[in-house]
């Protein structure tokens, strides 16, 4: 289960990535991710940051931070950042170990 509206809410700060994240609900919203593997089977280059799952977006000129319940199949979108936001590692508040 993803939020569309907040999805789409992120998407306004960086108007550019709204198509393919779009494509990304699309295809996140159908999976039956229950670890890292079955998650790259389609978006080869996620990474897993201790909680935090990580997803490249237009050709990794953004990145969108999510954490992910694998038992309950929810995904939680917390932040669609660009390389810059992204460097400063303010998401890793969400990567508990």
């Amino acid at each position: 289960m993803i939020s569309k509206p907040g999805l789409l809410k992120l998407a306004k700060k960086h108007p550019g990535a709204t198509k393919e994240l779009t494509e990304w609900y699309k295809t996140a919203h159908k999976a039956d991710w229950t670890r890292l593997e079955d998650v790259r089977k389609c978006f080869a280059p996620a990474d897993q940051i201790g909680d935090v799952l990580v997803f490249d977006i237009c050709h990794n000129d953004y990145r969108l931070i999510t954490t992910v319940d694998y038992p309950t199949k929810r995904i939680f979108v917390k932040a669609l950042l660009n390389h810059k936001e992204y460097d400063r590692k303010e998401w890793m508040k969400w990567a508990k170990h």
